[in-house]
């Protein structure tokens, strides 16, 4: 499986907001990812507006429909505002993550033992519009495969721990704890998408410790890592690092 890029440009938007005006655009550097190969992008519109704006939702849908084949995914918080912006632009995916509008970034996955039952009538919405529908889970098999049963399509799986062991010892221990919720994930007929903190270090380990994943949204890396080479080049670096995943995984499988 070769692993498909979305870009998240919520940075793009946070730079934007710190002056008036629209520079840098938005729906510009989408562009300019989508051009270098991105599959897709990414928003998670916040109810503050602190970086993407209600109104660069349809003008990306916009852009996108210009690229067929590529995927415009929507983020958020289905008990705050995503909702209005799915009904409005219809998105390929939309994922579905339980942030608070207090918190800096996402920083835990559902407990769907506790709220699965708010989130099944929008997860059915989400989908009679035609959407594919991601839940944004921590590696927690036992808490995944409740996602099946609402009816989403796959899951998210939340990838801070993994980052933040990278390069001690927890590293190989994490890396298994996601790979055994990826494997709960597919074992149920889940697809399986990643992201936060990942970037052009860390992203090949982790596609082939868990080999089954599908989409990879990144943001903040990079953003920060096309501050140093350019969005065309940073794109076309990660499309080389999910290349190189797939083909050590196909050696892997073939031993």
């Amino acid at each position: 499986m070769l692993t498909k890029l979305s870009v998240n440009l919520n940075k793009i938007a946070l730079i934007r907001n710190s002056r008036d005006g629209n520079t840098p655009s938005v729906t510009l550097f989408g562009a300019v990812a989508l051009k270098a190969g991105a599959a897709g992008l990414t928003v998670h519109p916040r109810p503050d507006e602190r970086h993407i704006r209600r109104d660069d939702v349809p003008a990306l849908s916009k852009l996108l429909k210009n690229w067929p084949g590529r995927e415009f995914n929507i983020e958020g918080n289905p008990f705050m505002n995503l909702m209005e912006h799915v009904r409005e632009v219809r998105p390929d995916q939309v994922t579905f993550v339980p942030d608070s509008e207090s918190q800096k970034t996402s920083d835990h996955g559902f407990n769907l033992m506790e709220q699965g039952e708010k989130l099944r009538p929008l997860i059915v919405e989400a989908k009679a519009l035609g959407c594919r529908v991601s839940l944004f889970m921590d590696p927690d098999p036992e808490q995944i495969v409740l996602a099946k049963d609402l009816g989403a399509d796959r899951i998210e799986l939340y990838t801070e721990a993994y980052a933040a062991a990278c390069g001690t010892a927890a590293v190989g221990p994490m890396l298994e704890k996601y790979a055994q919720a990826a494997r709960a994930a597919r074992e149920v007929g889940l697809g399986v998408n990643a992201g936060h903190d990942l970037s052009l270090t860390n992203l090949q380990d982790l596609l082939v410790a868990c080999e089954c994943i599908a989409e990879v949204s990144i943001g903040h890396a990079l953003i920060s890592e096309a501050l140093e080479y350019g969005m065309t080049e940073t794109v076309g670096r990660y499309n080389a690092v999910c290349l190189r995943a797939s083909e050590q995984i196909a050696l892997m499988n073939q031993k």
